[in-house]
């Protein structure tokens, strides 16, 4: 169309120009020559017009369509952003349900293992009373089951400075010390315990044998009684399998050098079990108490950082745990060791709380991620008066320095109902669960009930009283129906 109004357009310039060379030609007597010439210049002027308008013409043509194209543009520009917006809305929501989702799976994960936990204990007691129902009630009574324990129930439910009932008959039959020479003699020395000079040769021998034992205490949430950490309490255990708290020869290890060995193994022992916990769950914790002493001696804790060096991925969930006190006697040393542990990522708890005098940005500084305080220390009306904060105010203040506060040592319903009005987030006591041992990796569900009475602490659902099955599954030499009737019971859960 465009090539057809141009030919156009030239045909009439030409036509226009041939004319004028007539018209001059014939009415003013010109001749040919000058009418042609001046019908050249006519044609000339009209195509140097014509190219003129046209490339103006041109000009408003293309600014129009680049003023549109800019336009277009511009809305396409607009398009893109809004559809960026709704798909980042709704990456976001994506988000949000899979975390909720992985929130509400954890959850439902937690409740069956408690229901496991329960069915068990269930399943134990309905197969005593089957048996006791069977006829077999005497058998139970016959046997010294306590002789065969090495860690027996009344021994896992009592406190650290209380020796159980169940003691004088392991240490009875044992040859007591010469200057003993009646049975009177030998009761009382069984009931009083080993002397300073026992004890010490008990832990020499316990260390070169490797017979340190750790038992693990549950930390629960509040108000949810959650599992989420757990404290590494260490036992010594004898030739007899005797077990010995830390209450007992923690003063005796310290005088005489060998805490520092005994840090080590625990160390060990603790990293060996945070390994197995974290199989079932990432989010768990230990905490691994640590001497004084061992934090000032150069060669022991030369010898407890290269450990700590080789697991430092383990260092989110483990947890080293010092007194108060001796926080409060760091010296140069021990806070240079404090600190290099701190810069390899090592958080910090500190128990045996005495007061509530607490600088909590100090402690932060340090590396300070927990505080246990007893509970009848927080709940005693006479520390609102002797300390700079009240205890409601406590665990608000620790937490805006990123501290959480653990009551500890709580024994009764009751505390637990008045901690939640201090907002206590964590508890730990025998009314949740007392120091369990673990269970020996590769036991089955028969074997490994027969070989340790006392419940893996990863299955606990947190009762204070073991299940009547620690007693009756410990028993040898019992009848085989007995045995048989267990066994079935156990393939049946």
């Amino acid at each position: 169309m465009i090539r057809i109004s141009t030919i156009f357009i030239a045909i009439c310039m030409v036509l226009v120009a041939a004319s004028l060379g007539l018209v001059l030609y014939a009415v003013a007597g010109i001749s040919g020559t000058e009418s042609a010439i001046v019908a050249l210049t006519a044609l000339t002027f009209l195509i140097l017009y014509n190219a003129v308008s046209m490339r103006l013409r041109d000009r408003s043509d293309v600014g129009g369509q680049i003023a549109d194209l800019s336009r277009g543009t511009a809305d396409l520009a607009r398009q893109v952003a809004e559809f960026g917006r709704r798909l980042a809305a709704i990456e976001g929501r994506v988000a949000s349900s899979n975390s909720t989702n992985s929130d509400r799976v954890q959850s439902v994960i937690g409740e069956i293992n408690e229901l496991g936990g329960l069915v068990k204990q269930l399943a134990a007691t309905v197969s005593t009373h089957e048996d006791l129902l069977a006829g077999h009630a005497p058998a139970p009574a016959s046997v010294p089951v306590a002789r065969l324990e090495p860690e027996t129930p009344i021994d896992l439910i009592a406190p650290f400075d209380e020796r159980p009932a169940a003691s004088p008959p392991l240490s009875g039959p044992r040859p007591m010390p010469p200057a003993v020479q009646t049975q009177t003699a030998n009761a009382v020395s069984a009931v009083n315990g080993p002397n300073q000079t026992q004890m010490l040769a008990t832990l020499r021998n316990a260390i070169d044998e490797n017979r340190i034992d750790i038992f693990l205490q549950p930390m629960v949430t509040l108000p949810q009684r959650k599992v989420r950490f757990y404290e590494a309490v260490t036992r010594v255990r004898d030739e007899r399998d005797q077990l010995f708290a830390a209450e007992e020869f923690i003063s005796i290890a310290e005088a005489s050098g060998l805490i520092g060995r005994i840090d080590n193994m625990v160390l060990l022992r603790c990293v060996q079990v945070l390994r197995r916990l974290m199989v079932r769950n990432k989010d768990v914790g230990v905490f691994c108490n640590v001497a004084a002493s061992t934090l000032g001696n150069s060669t022991t804790f030369a010898q407890c950082l290269d450990f700590l060096e080789a697991n430092r991925a383990l260092a989110p969930s483990l947890v080293l745990e010092f007194k108060q006190s001796t926080f409060r006697g760091l010296g140069p040393t021990e806070t240079e060791n404090l600190a290099a542990l701190a810069q390899r990522g090592f958080r910090f708890s500190i128990d045996h709380v005495t007061d509530l005098r607490i600088e909590p940005r100090e402690l932060a500084d340090r590396g300070v991620r927990f505080i246990k305080v007893p509970a009848s220390l927080l709940l005693d009306p006479k520390q609102a008066s002797t300390s700079d904060i009240h205890p409601s105010d406590l665990s608000d203040l620790l937490g805006r320095f990123g501290i959480d506060l653990i009551a500890e040592r709580i024994e009764g319903e009751r505390a637990v109902v008045d901690l939640l009005d201090y907002d206590v987030r964590f508890g730990q006591g025998f009314l949740f669960a007392p120091p369990r041992p673990l269970r020996p990796e590769g036991a089955s569900a028969t074997g490994g009930a027969a070989s340790n009475p006392a419940q893996d602490i990863q299955g606990s659902n947190g009762s204070g009283t073991p299940s009547p099955s620690a007693t009756s599954a410990a028993a040898p030499a019992a009848p085989s129906s007995r045995i048989t009737g267990n066994a079935a019971l156990a393939r049946r859960i």
